[in-house]
């Protein structure tokens, strides 16, 4: 008898809550003007798709296309405060090894988030993995995002999206110790010589982020408190911000308080 009633209250509390999240993010943002330190390059560990799908009682596809749509989101979001970087950490290694079906499905969001991310004018895509470990089609999708999204205006693109694909931290800096010994093969230089030259830049110059700042701030969802392998190399000085919420109910006032708790740290890098 009173359900419309209810229904009706509850709506206009929604709406008051809503309001006031608005408030509230517009105040973070203002506090984050000049001179308050905004961090270049966001690392995110996008979890929680899957119990998120598991909680509301929807099928994992479904908590995982909504977690494409947070990270269409965020983008939106970093560009709004000056991010310059975002590495996503979408399909891990030990991620291919889940069943086959949730696989398919997974690979073909990822795909299509890729492409989504390419169309837009002021972002461009970077991959951030071993691409050997993808299956096709998504690999030669991937692929065609990248060099669609480097096609656009240089001038515009103000945000680097890397996508990891197929990553792995450990697997990370052995290709990376790899290709610098290829280099310096190619280059005719002994084993000895090699590793006397051998060092810290040596293998940076080798990352899937070469040439890219590393992460000032990762934020990691649904209460998980671990890198699971994640940028192990780059994320030696980086400050780490970890979320009870699942990736598809991230907020955008949940980043903006994650920049925020990063902006209020003193950062000494070890000294």
């Amino acid at each position: 008898m009173h359900r419309p009633g209810i229904l009706r209250g509850m709506r206009i509390l929604g709406t008051l809550r809503s309001g006031l999240y608005r408030l509230y993010d517009r105040r973070i943002v203002r506090n984050l003007g000049p001179g308050e330190p905004v961090p270049r390059h966001v690392g995110v560990i996008t979890d929680g798709n899957r119990r998120w799908a598991k909680e509301f009682g929807t099928s994992t596809a479904h908590g995982h296309r909504m977690g494409a749509g947070r990270i269409l989101d965020l983008l939106g979001w970093c560009e709004e405060i000056g991010v310059e970087v975002v590495t996503l950490y979408v399909l891990s290694k030990e991620n291919l090894d889940r069943p086959a079906a949730e696989v398919a499905v997974l690979t073909e969001i990822i795909a299509r988030m890729a492409s989504d991310i390419a169309d837009r004018e002021t972002a461009s895509v970077q991959l951030v993995g071993d691409l050997r470990m993808i299956p096709e089609p998504l690999r030669s999708q991937l692929l065609g995002a990248q060099q669609r999204s480097a096609s656009g205006e240089p001038t515009k693109k103000r945000l680097t999206v890397n996508i990891a694909v197929g990553y792995g931290g450990r697997q990370e800096v052995v290709d990376a110790v790899r290709s610098w010994l290829e280099e310096e093969r190619a280059a005719g230089a002994t084993i000895d010589g090699a590793l006397e030259d051998l060092d810290e830049a040596c293998i940076a110059e080798h990352l899937y982020t070469k040439g890219q700042p590393d992460p000032d701030l990762i934020i990691r969802t649904s209460g998980e408190q671990r890198l699971s392998g994640f940028l192990m190399w780059q994320s030696a000085y980086s400050e780490f911000y970890f979320c009870e919420a699942y990736w598809p109910d991230f907020r955008r006032t949940d980043f903006l308080r994650a920049v925020r708790a990063y902006g209020q740290r003193n950062r000494r890098y070890g000294r």
